[in-house]
């Protein structure tokens, strides 16, 4: 099956991670009719990881390499489930958390870093509507976590 998705975000320099195993009692993805709902991702691949809150210990700009990581990760999880990025009709929805301090207020900045990677892969497919929060704190300590709502044609 081709998938001229992947192809240009292998030409943009990009590849996809290896789709994360879930941890605990939950899916990666939900399947409800021609929607994806998909679970938190963060931004950890293999070794690398981005870790501890924005601003102090991680910078803006760190943060949004995090938020660029997570979304490779959940396009992997799409491809796994529907088998071709092609399949994607529009993002319809992300919602980002930045594990920041009390005092920070750049969560947007922060999670422009997915919002703009998707829409430099699928153009006006890739905009979508979104909520950026700040939270005390984020599972494993990571500055951020990403979740999707993605329709899928066929």
């Amino acid at each position: 099956m081709t998938d001229t998705i992947l192809e240009k975000l292998n030409s943009l320099g990009h590849s996809l991670p290896a789709v994360p195993v879930p941890v605990a009692a939950y899916l990666n993805c939900v399947r409800s009719g021609n929607l994806l709902f998909l679970s938190g991702g963060l931004p950890i691949d293999g070794e690398r990881k981005i870790i501890g809150k924005v601003p102090t210990d991680v910078s803006i700009e760190q943060a949004q390499e995090g938020a660029r990581m997570i979304a490779l990760n959940r396009l992997a999880v799409i491809r796994e489930e529907v088998g071709s990025l092609d399949k994607v009709k529009q993002i319809v929805a992300l919602n980002g958390f930045v594990n920041s301090e009390p005092d920070f207020y750049g969560h947007p900045q922060v999670i422009n870093g997915a919002s703009e990677l998707l829409v430099e892969i699928f153009g006006d497919k890739g905009r979508h509507s979104r909520t950026a929060l700040g939270a005390a704190a984020l599972p494993l300590n990571v500055a951020v976590e990403i979740n999707l709502i993605v329709e899928i044609g066929d």
